[in-house]
């Protein structure tokens, strides 16, 4: 009988800013966690990702190599970034393909989103279960397959 090759869920070689919170099991490697971040359990966070302070991620999340998240920021339960557009109708021969995924500050993502490589401004909330396929360049409130704003944000009035 063959026996497969294994690998434990670990965290290795990532750089925490301080008061970070981590719930176990995870696999995070080689990426930045900002001050005050919390990650769930069951999320994958890959080499070259940063996150920025204060951002949550909730559990079960897959947060791939390319992304960098603003501070501020929500990742609801279950939200998968894609790098790889399969733009050879496969899955990429190598990592030259693939693609980055930019997320602004105060940014909050709902549950079981896909957000393909995309940048999306600061102040920006993404309703569950959506389908980033496009670029998000003003504030507001967006939902669907394909994502489509619904409507914008109220202004608000920032401390100083």
């Amino acid at each position: 009988m063959n026996e497969p090759r294994r690998w434990q869920a670990q965290i290795r070689d990532v750089v925490f800013g301080h008061g970070v919170t981590v719930v176990e099991p995870v696999n995070l490697y080689e990426c930045v966690i900002g001050d005050e971040c919390f990650i769930g359990p069951f999320v994958e966070i890959q080499r070259g990702v940063r996150i920025g302070r204060r951002t949550r991620v909730q559990s079960h999340s897959f947060i791939c190599e390319l992304v960098t998240i603003g501070e501020e920021c929500f990742i609801g339960h279950g939200v998968m970034f894609i790098n790889d557009t399969f733009q050879l109708g496969r899955p990429a021969p190598s990592r030259e393909f693939w693609k980055p995924t930019v997320v602004g500050n105060r940014v909050c993502i709902g549950s079981n989103a896909t957000i393909l490589p995309v940048t999306i401004v600061d102040d920006v909330v993404i309703g569950a279960g959506a389908v980033v396929t496009r670029d998000i360049l003003e504030p507001g409130i967006y939902a669907g397959n394909p994502a489509r704003k619904l409507r914008s944000l109220p202004q608000q009035q920032h401390g100083g």
